[in-house]
């Protein structure tokens, strides 16, 4: 988080700080369900392909499981290379093409 924003925070109320706390709090609650239900969602598309038995089939059950690593290995690596960027920022602004082109290379 940049400096500013940190150091401006000081300057509020007590109250006003437990209020943006909760908030950020909730705001980060709905991005993990969102991530969930998109996860979901898409392994389930990709993976289940019948509907005859009450529960997955083997193979069913592997490709969910494949596509629930590769989904969090992805989320994981894209986070990792925003921290870097927000990182880079802060320090100096050198070598953030590079940055973008490795976190294009991730999503892509």
């Amino acid at each position: 988080m940049d400096k500013n924003i940190i150091s401006d925070l000081d300057n509020f109320l007590e109250e006003d700080k437990q209020r943006m706390s909760t908030m950020v709090d909730q705001l980060q609650f709905r991005d993990s369900l969102r991530m969930y239900n998109s996860l979901v969602e898409r392994c389930f598309k990709e993976c289940v392909n019948t509907f005859y038995r009450k529960s997955l089939t083997k193979q069913e059950e592997t490709c969910v499981l494949r596509c629930a690593q590769k989904f969090l290995r992805l989320s994981m690596q894209v986070g990792l290379r925003f921290s870097d960027l927000n990182q880079g920022a802060s320090t100096t602004d050198k070598g953030t093409e590079s940055k973008l082109e490795g976190l294009q290379e991730v999503i892509n």
